[in-house]
């Protein structure tokens, strides 16, 4: 098992994982987005079983007043058939380390509410539900 940070090349490795978790995003979209993000220094970070990428988390790090420095996940996810294999506590691992050397005080992510087994294992690994996040479509 390998994990690092997934260059623009391997956007298509990235998105086919992605998809398992955002089947309505295009990947065409996706590629755009993620440009788009960078002026935001958003990280794509990859596990690796040999040469294939079975978990994808997109990251970056922020200041806010509520959760003061933080690495924000906005995507993770793994490859259907890699689930329950300890790939996603590996990349939870990857990402404590990383927000702790980039001096956050925090890890925060938001999970749809229909994600009851994701939940379950955010709080196996230790995270707490602390508020809802609502939208409004413009």
């Amino acid at each position: 098992m390998q994990i690092r940070e997934l260059d623009l090349k391997e956007l298509p490795e990235a998105y086919e994982v992605l998809s398992q978790l955002r089947s309505d995003l295009k990947y065409k979209e996706f590629e755009d987005l993620v440009y788009d993000m960078r002026h935001k220094e958003y990280k794509m970070i990859g596990v690796f079983e040999g040469i294939e990428l079975v978990t994808y988390a997109g990251v970056f790090i922020q200041t806010n007043l509520y959760h003061k420095r933080h690495l924000f996940v906005d995507d993770l996810v793994t490859y259907d058939s890699f689930r329950s294999r300890g790939y996603g506590d590996a990349m939870i691992e990857y990402l404590i380390n990383y927000a702790k050397v980039a001096m956050c005080e925090n890890i925060v992510l938001s999970s749809g509410l229909q994600r009851v087994d994701a939940h379950k294992f955010y709080e196996k690994m230790g995270f707490e539900k602390k508020s809802y996040m609502f939208v409004k479509s413009l």
